[in-house]
């Protein structure tokens, strides 16, 4: 038996059906024109700081919807689909006096107004929540507010009994083969020109007020994206929690030039940014992958894991898939069960300077020409050379029918065998994956309009939800939460007893982040 095989063997059957999940989407609140709405977050969906299932990301017009810990994924999609149940109905409700706003479909935004207009989140007077509207401010200070509307899927995923010492392991191979993941899933191949207005790009023009790259995948993983020079200069290791917590602490404490001369605040009195360091906390860096360990009151996601360990991890280089209701579909959460499954099982080399440096180039490759035939990846792990995608994805993929094997025998059935099936469908044929038929449709409906496609899409999934049953029952629990949101925003409001700057010096400090 191979050493690979061992690993997987030591999971009980027990642990697999111990496996739990849990999913966090982004949309754009638009308007049925495909502008982006400029409203505040719809105040009968409660409050954004303390709504466990419903808030913003970066702007007020970018609704997060998250649901809780799953051990099955239909019952993890059921709740993902009810939660956009209560935003629809609420938007419905609302658009008898307004225009009727929906939820953008696609990952890259729709149409946005100028940078400095999209609103930042918004979460009320406490410190906490000033903390949050600052921090957005800094966002768009140092990368602009337009890239910060860029949408995603986070897959949250763990195992029982898995160490921190094996999830870095799972974390490193997944860095080193989710260009499978941009490949298969990637549904951001297109996007409207205002995204790029006064920025210097490689896109192709192609219908009006559209760009694209014939190839692309997942355009908000390129470097388009969550990119930054800043952070570029960043060479984190997730060799050890100890090598990442110390590279992150080095970020986050560092001063950046360009961050100082932009200060904390401005002359004026007002807030600018959190910090002049390289991040101003730990969630500004951005990874394909993050090790997570659910935080208390008031602490530090460093600190938390420094003491605690790694609990789960956050896989966030999914798109929206804008041809499934809820932006990701049953199968493509199996699929990620056992690619997930795979990269914890499969020896994990450490990760060098070197090697990383081959990822992200890797990754911007594969955004945006991974379906050209000819597309060749750099080796990793110390291997010299380039391979191609097709051959090097087969590989990865007859590697993990021992993992969908394992989960079909725990949980019974073929559901997951069906899923390695389908990925195995979608690598062999390029134009089934989303972004190629993302393409084509905007070519043969939408006289290859991307805010054209996307608006349709969004229309019709706004009209699927909707006509969807929503009972008395399931309102009457969301207006319930909404409610309790609300007075727990007032509570922590009324128990605030520091200023803010004091707050904020606090909650920075460098001891915060030590164990």
């Amino acid at each position: 038996m191979s050493e690979n095989n061992k690993r997987l063997d030591s999971i009980s059957p027990q642990d697999l059906l111990g496996l739990r999940r849990g999913i966090e989407k982004e949309s754009l609140r638009v308007l049925p024109s495909g502008m982006l709405a400029l409203s505040p977050h719809p105040a009968p969906l409660g409050s954004a700081l303390t709504h466990p299932h419903i808030t913003t990301d970066f702007s007020e017009s970018q609704v997060e919807l998250i649901t809780g810990v799953h051990a099955g994924v239909e019952d993890c999609l059921n709740e993902l689909t009810e939660v956009h149940q209560a935003v629809y109905q609420t938007l419905h409700a609302l658009g008898k006096n307004q225009p009727e706003e929906r939820l953008w479909v696609g990952s890259m935004p729709c149409g946005l107004p100028t940078d400095e207009t999209i609103p930042l989140g918004r979460y009320g007077k406490s410190n906490v929540g000033r903390s949050k509207s600052v921090y957005r401010m800094g966002l768009g200070q140092r990368y602009g507010r337009r890239m910060q509307t860029i949408s995603g899927i986070h897959y949250n995923w763990s195992l029982p009994g898995v160490t921190s010492e094996q999830y870095f392991g799972l974390i490193r191979n997944f860095r080193r083969h989710s260009f499978l993941l941009l490949y298969l899933f990637g549904a951001s191949p297109a996007l409207c020109s205002s995204f790029v207005a006064g920025r210097q790009h490689e896109l192709q023009p192609i219908g009006e007020g559209s760009l694209h790259m014939p190839y692309g995948t997942s355009l908000r993983m390129g470097r388009l994206g969550y990119q930054s020079d800043a952070q570029s200069s960043l060479a984190v290791s997730y060799n050890s929690l100890e090598s990442y917590a110390a590279s992150l602490q080095e970020a986050l404490t560092r001063p950046y030039p360009a961050y100082e001369a932009i200060g904390v605040r401005n002359p004026g009195g007002d807030y600018n940014q959190l910090s002049t360091s390289l991040l101003q906390i730990e969630n500004e860096f951005y990874g394909t992958i993050r090790p997570k360990r659910v935080i208390r009151s008031g602490e530090r996601p460093l600190h938390a894991l420094r003491e605690r360990g790694v609990e789960y991890v956050e896989v966030r280089c999914m798109d929206l898939d804008p041809f499934v209701p809820v932006g990701i579909a049953a199968q493509t959460v199996r699929f990620l069960d056992v690619f997930l499954l795979h990269c914890l099982t499969q020896p994990s080399p450490p990760d060098t300077p070197e090697e990383i440096r081959a990822l992200a180039h890797n990754q911007h490759l594969v955004a945006a020409h991974g379906r050209d035939p000819a597309l060749r990846l750099q080796n990793v792990g110390g291997v010299a050379g380039t391979r191609s995608l097709a051959e090097w994805g087969a590989e990865l993929l007859a590697q993990c029918a021992p993992m969908a094997q394992a989960l079909d025998a725990a949980h019974g059935g073929d559901a997951y065998a069906q899923a390695l099936e389908a990925a195995r469908h979608t690598l062999a044929h390029p134009e089934t994956t989303p972004s190629a038929r993302m393409l084509a449709m905007m070519r043969k409906d939408y006289q290859d309009s991307y805010v054209a496609f996307l608006r349709e899409q969004s229309e019709q999934t706004r009209q699927l939800l909707l006509d969807l049953p929503y009972s008395a029952e399931q309102a009457a629990r969301f207006e319930a939460q909404a409610q309790a949101s609300l007075l727990e925003q007032q509570r922590i409001e009324a128990a605030d007893t520091l200023d803010f700057e004091t707050y904020r010096q606090q909650y920075l400090a460098p001891e915060r982040m030590a164990v």
